[in-house]
């Protein structure tokens, strides 16, 4: 089954979450924060969208940090992703 996203919505997927602190403590599941980075898996087309002319500025494979409580989570294969809208994209993040 494949996600494709409508207007503009975009799917991610989050990125594992660090594991052990700076300074070496393991977290525990429930110490762990909710992850906000993450890849896009699929991108939607953009628009009209509420009135407004919106181009996505996102692509498939980008690394995105997300506000930290935006989107629907939805899990398809046995998979958890997240569908979002372009605007609770904060950054892009790049190497």
């Amino acid at each position: 089954m494949k996600l494709r996203p409508l207007a503009d919505r975009v799917v991610i997927k989050s990125l594992e979450a660090e594991e052990t602190t700076a300074s070496g403590f393991i977290l525990t599941g429930n110490a762990k924060e909710k992850p906000q980075m993450a890849e896009v898996i699929a991108v939607g087309p953009g628009g009209i969208v509420d009135g407004k002319e919106v181009t996505m500025n996102v692509s498939v494979g980008d690394k995105v940090i997300t506000s930290k409580y935006a989107g629907t989570e939805v899990k398809v294969d046995g998979v958890e992703y997240m569908v979002v809208r372009q605007s609770d994209i904060l950054a892009v993040v790049e190497d």
